[in-house]
């Protein structure tokens, strides 16, 4: 823009001095010469030819002769603008410029704890929405300029900044608050290991106490990452693997892991029974070998379809071809399976997979890898039994760390317990959440989240059970379910503490329920009015005047 504007500037500055130089006839004939102002206000409504006439008197020849160069040296001149005008704002440079200026308006504003996650895919999508449900703030980094302009389309309940730039780049995450003392983490979900690996090392570099995220789709990945400090490496085919092996061996336990890692306020999912026997397997790759692992850990026999066994290293119980064929399920064995894994990275060949060996063997058990989110009517529509997807187990995953930090470890924790142990605690959350996913939510003892609360404990012993006392009806709890209380800094781990135990400075407790236990619980560890009627059932008043009033009263 520094042409346009010299050029403007140029054109008003000659325009103005020629008319005051050049000398008028007043109304009373005498010799009359323009002053600045008058000047600058005749050329501004000139310049646009708008024309409001000559003034503050009728011009000379010679004026006039000027006013006709002014007009046309200064119409050239702002058509000349213009154009240079429209132009810049179709840069690609200058829009960019734009938003990186807004981008870095929004996380100046910020004054609120965010998360930074790196890209925005189908993972990035649900993890944003979740996190967004659970009143947590987000500020996005995508390389894929549509994704960005999806995020700044969709209804969101909080503005999220969005940049359209490379997430692995240390410029892009300081701008993005990497060091603003409000952000809480950065989570790298790309599409690529090398750009999440990248960004894992840049986070640890300048700002080491910065806790990360990542996922890794490759076992080396995965262990590059861990290597140099990152606090969660997330591998979807791996996970799936484990819970598929975890319905096997334990239907309660996996359908205590779905309640309490599924998006909150959804439909509880339904138990699964999948058929013990012999199992085929379409597809070597990564996923494949997650689940051939996790199968064979519960001595599950496979037989595995791969189309390149050389290329994958499938070289026992390998049949060669694709899946799609009913030759190659027969030859696999179909007739007597058990049940069949669709694990290929195509979601049509999984698809004809599962139709194919459907008609061929209809007691079978379907598991159907699903690829993409678009295709999800379609699995529905083929009444798959269990479906992959790994951008909901991805954002699942993540999220249980970045909100619920206790949940990994009372998962690790329940594992220990038997099949009925489970079964019993899936029936209690089902009683208490109206047959939907119950938030979860962690209860720190501390100063800073529970003040009123570790007040009270100075001079009198508190319980769990009297925290949990639901103040509109005293007889009855909030509807929520404890599932772990951690004191001692770790050292002592209670999984469904009884109501009976007493609360100390430090605990960590971890609760599952409906959000309006959560904010009734909260609000008695913060407010020591709230916190004293539910121990004494009394409303007391705390003020100086109110007590007055009250002691009177009485």
């Amino acid at each position: 823009m520094r042409a346009p504007l010299l050029l403007l500037m140029a054109a008003y500055s000659i325009s103005i001095t020629g008319l005051v130089l050049i000398p008028g006839v007043d109304d009373q004939g005498e010799v009359w010469r323009m002053d600045f102002f008058h000047a600058f206000y005749f050329v501004t409504y000139t310049a646009p030819t708008i024309g409001f006439g000559e003034i503050p008197y009728t011009f000379t020849e010679a004026q006039r002769m000027w006013a006709a160069l002014t007009i046309y040296m200064s119409v050239i001149a702002w058509l000349y603008a213009i154009g240079r005008i429209l132009g810049l704002v179709q840069d690609p440079t200058f829009r960019l410029a734009v938003s990186q200026q807004a981008f870095d308006r929004s996380i100046r504003r910020l004054r609120a704890p965010f998360f930074i996650v790196c890209g925005y895919g189908d993972t990035g999508g649900l993890l944003v929405r979740a996190l967004l449900r659970r009143r947590k703030r987000v500020v996005v980094i995508d390389s894929d300029q549509d994704r960005i302009t999806d995020l700044a389309l969709s209804d969101m309940d909080y503005h999220v900044p969005g940049l359209c730039a490379d997430a692995s780049s240390s410029a892009r995450l300081r701008s993005a608050g990497l060091h603003n003392p409000f952000c809480q983490g950065v989570v790298a979900l790309t599409d690529s290991d090398e750009v999440n690996l990248k960004i894992a090392i840049t986070v640890k570099l300048l700002n080491p106490e910065l806790p990360v995220i990542c996922r890794a789709e490759s076992v080396d990945a995965e262990r590059n990452m861990r290597s140099f400090g990152t606090e969660h490496v997330i591998n979807p085919f791996e996970t799936f693997g484990d819970r598929l092996a975890l319905a096997l061996h334990s239907p309660g336990h996996h359908l205590l892991h779905q309640w309490l890692s599924s998006v909150p306020g959804s439909d509880l999912p339904m138990p699964l029974y999948p058929p013990g026997g012999r199992w085929i397997l379409c597809g070597y790759g990564r996923f494949g070998k997650a689940v051939h692992q996790g199968l064979t850990r519960e001595g599950v026999t496979t037989v595995i379809i791969e189309e390149d066994p050389e290329g994958t290293g499938c070289t026992r119980d390998c049949v060669q071809g694709r899946g799609t064929e009913a030759d190659t399920l027969q030859q696999a064995g179909i007739d007597g399976a058990a049940g069949i894994v669709a694990g290929t990275n195509h979601d049509t060949n999984n698809l004809s997979i599962l139709m194919t060996a459907h008609e061929l063997n209809p007691d079978l058990f379907m598991v159907g890898r699903q690829n993409k989110d678009d295709n999800g009517a379609l699995f529905a529509a083929g009444h798959v039994d269990l479906v992959m997807r790994h951008s909901e187990i991805l954002a699942e995953a993540v999220l249980a760390h970045l909100t619920s930090p206790l949940l990994p470890l009372f998962l690790k924790l329940a594992r220990e317990r038997d099949d009925d142990w489970a079964n019993e605690l899936v029936s209690r959350i089902g009683a208490v959440t109206d047959e939907r996913v119950p938030e979860l939510w962690s209860a720190p003892l501390t100063p800073d989240a529970a003040p009123a609360l570790l007040q009270r404990l100075r001079y009198e012993p508190l319980s769990l059970g009297q925290l949990l006392v639901d103040p509109g009806r005293r007889e009855q709890q909030v509807p929520c379910v404890t599932l772990l209380l951690q004191r001692g800094g770790g050292r002592e781990k209670l999984v469904t503490p009884d109501a009976e135990i007493p609360l100390h400075p430090g605990d960590r407790i971890l609760f599952a329920g409906q959000p309006c236990a959560a904010s009734r619980i909260n609000r008695a560890l913060r407010n020591p009015q709230a916190l004293d009627f539910l121990i004494t059932g009394e409303d007391r008043p705390q003020g100086w005047i109110w007590r007055r009033i009250a002691q009177r009263a009485a």
